[in-house]
C-alpha cells in the first residue's frame, strides 16, 4: 500500500515536472539540451506509470520489465547528453547579461557626454553671450562717469558700475562650474585643486587635498567622472552633514587611481542608501557614473563620526 502511494505521488509529481520543462522549451528557442532534459523528465513520468500498471496488476511481466529497464538507460543517456549540452545555453545566457551590460553602459555614456556637451555649449553661450554685453555695459558706464557732476548721481553711477562687475564675474563663476576649463587643460588634480581652493576662500568649511597627480592625465571620461563625483561629496557635506573640515585625497599606484574623500561632519544610516525611495540622487548619480568608466565607489558613515568615500579606478 505504501509503495502504490508512493508511486502514484512520483507520477503526479513528474507529470508536472515534465509538463514546466515542455513549457520553458520556446523559452530556451527549443534548445537540444533542454529538449533532451525535458524528455528525460516524460520518460521517467512513463516509467513510473509502468511501475504502477504493473504493481497495480500484480503479476510482473518480463517484456514490461525489460521495457522498464531500457527506458532508464534511455533516461540516463539523455541527462548526461542534456547537461553537457547544456553549458551552451548558460554560455548564451551569460553573453545576454553581457550584452545587456554593455548596452546599459553605452547608453548611460551617451547620457553623460549629452549632458557634458551641454554643459560646454552653455557656459560658452553665457561666455561669449553675455559677457561681451556686460562688458560693453562697463564701458559705457566708465565713459558716463567723467561727464556726471552730481555728487548722488557719481553714487549710483559707482554702484552700478560694482554690480555689473558682480555680474561678470557671476558669470563666469557659472561658466567655468558648469565646464571647468582647468580640468580639460590641466588634469583632475589641477580642477579638484582649483574647486577646493574656491571653496577655501569662502570661509565656510576648511578642505584639505592631497594629490600625487600634479602633471598626471587620465582619459578625459574618467577624469570628468571623477571630478563630478568630487564636487557632489563636497557640496553634500556642505548642505547636509554640518562638516566644518573635508580631508581629499588623490593617488595613484602603478595604474589604479584612488581617491579617498573624508568628512567630520554628523554622518548618518548608510542602511537608508539601500530603499529607492530614500536613496539621494546624488549618491546614486556618483554610483551610476563611476560604474560607466569600470571603477568602483564605496560611502560608509555613522552618525556622530562622519562620512568617509573612496573611489576607484582603473587608468
Amino acid at each position: 500500500m505504501i509503495r502504490l502511494i508512493a508511486l502514484i505521488i512520483s507520477v503526479i509529481l513528474q507529470i508536472i515536472a515534465a509538463t514546466v520543462a515542455l513549457r520553458f522549451m520556446k523559452l530556451t528557442k527549443y534548445r537540444l539540451s533542454w529538449i533532451l532534459l525535458s524528455l528525460s523528465f516524460v520518460f521517467m513520468g512513463v516509467r513510473s506509470v509502468i511501475q504502477l500498471f504493473e504493481l497495480v496488476r500484480g503479476t510482473p511481466s518480463f517484456t514490461w520489465k525489460m521495457i522498464d529497464e531500457w527506458m532508464g538507460v534511455l533516461v540516463s543517456v539523455m541527462i548526461i547528453v542534456g547537461v553537457v549540452l547544456i553549458r551552451e545555453l548558460f554560455y548564451s545566457l551569460k553573453k545576454a547579461e553581457s550584452d545587456r551590460l554593455r548596452s546599459e553602459r553605452r547608453i548611460i555614456n551617451a547620457i553623460i557626454n549629452t549632458e557634458e556637451n551641454e554643459r560646454k555649449r552653455f557656459a560658452k553661450d553665457l561666455h561669449d553671450g553675455l559677457g561681451p554685453l556686460l562688458s560693453t555695459v562697463k564701458m559705457s558706464l566708465s565713459s558716463l562717469h567723467e561727464r556726471v557732476k552730481d555728487p548722488s548721481g557719481k553714487v549710483i553711477l559707482n554702484n552700478t558700475n560694482h554690480i555689473v562687475n558682480e555680474a561678470i564675474a557671476t558669470i563666469k563663476d557659472i561658466s567655468n562650474n558648469l565646464s571647468p576649463h582647468i580640468l580639460t587643460n590641466f588634469g583632475l588634480s589641477s580642477a579638484i585643486g582649483a574647486f577646493t581652493t574656491k571653496i577655501n576662500q569662502t570661509k565656510a568649511i576648511t578642505i584639505d587635498f592631497k594629490s600625487n597627480m600634479e602633471n598626471l592625465r587620465l582619459e578625459a571620461e574618467k577624469e570628468v567622472v571623477v571630478y563630478r563625483a568630487v564636487c557632489e561629496l563636497i557640496n553634500n557635506s556642505i548642505q547636509h552633514s554640518g562638516a566644518s573640515k573635508i580631508e581629499i585625497e588623490l593617488n595613484k599606484h602603478e595604474k589604479i587611481v584612488t581617491l579617498q574623500f573624508y568628512d567630520n561632519g554628523r554622518g548618518f544610516d548608510t542602511s537608508a542608501l539601500r530603499k529607492e525611495d530614500t536613496k539621494g540622487m546624488g549618491i546614486s548619480n556618483i554610483e551610476t557614473r563611476v560604474r560607466t568608466v569600470d571603477g568602483v565607489f564605496i560611502i560608509e558613515s555613522t552618525k556622530g563620526r562622519g562620512t568617509s568615500a573612496l573611489i576607484k579606478i582603473t587608468e
